[in-house]
């Protein structure tokens, strides 16, 4: 962790069509609350009033789930064309206001606030060191991304999420354990089974 607070904006993926779940995902309610704002809460948390969320499809409806949270908003016109595109209009959108980027998917709703905390404290603060979750065996978001990867994250494309930045060489992965992370909601039944 570096000497002084860093400057850590969370970014809260709600940008896409989730074809498999049959209706806007985003909106869906867990215990009577949006997904998409559970989401945003979590990192408001964390963050505070450095919360960017990205939508695009269905935006009105996902809009409006997201009620009076307090957080940024852009919308992704190129949604449609992947995760990759989300990720790269958020990074573009933070450039040169932040050290890092907190990387989270609305549709993860066990996350909490206190993993997000320990992705942030468990970061050296070198620009080139990136902090995900670890799951399943395998990593993946919420990830920390440092202000050295934001080029990369800022190229993104299509359906090309950030997951190869993990291994790719110019940078350092830590990582640091969150089972809960596992969990998505896919489908109404994944929703349901968490209700």
């Amino acid at each position: 962790m570096p000497d002084s607070d860093p400057t850590v904006f969370a970014i809260v993926l709600a940008a896409g069509g989730a074809s498999r779940f049959g209706s806007t995902k985003q909106s869906a309610l867990l215990d009577g609350v949006p997904l998409v704002r559970r989401a945003i809460d979590t990192a408001v948390g964390v963050c505070g009033n450095r919360v960017l969320t990205v939508i695009g499809h269905e935006a009105g409806t996902v809009f409006a789930a997201i009620g009076s949270e307090p957080c940024f908003v852009i919308v992704n016109e190129n949604h449609d064309e992947g995760l990759g595109s989300s990720i790269a209009a958020a990074a573009r959108a933070c450039h040169g206001n932040t050290d890092a980027l907190l990387l989270l998917l609305a549709d993860q709703p066990l996350i909490t606030r206190q993993h997000l905390r320990a992705l942030i404290e468990s970061w050296s603060g070198a620009d080139d060191e990136i902090v995900a979750s670890s799951y399943s065996g395998t990593e993946g978001p919420p990830v920390l991304f440092p202000r050295g990867a934001l080029q990369a994250l800022e190229s993104l494309t299509g359906d090309q999420g950030a997951h190869a930045l993990l291994h790719d060489r110019r940078f350092m992965l830590r990582t640091v354990s969150c089972e809960p992370a596992a969990v998505d909601v896919d489908t109404p039944a994944d929703l349901a089974a968490l209700a």
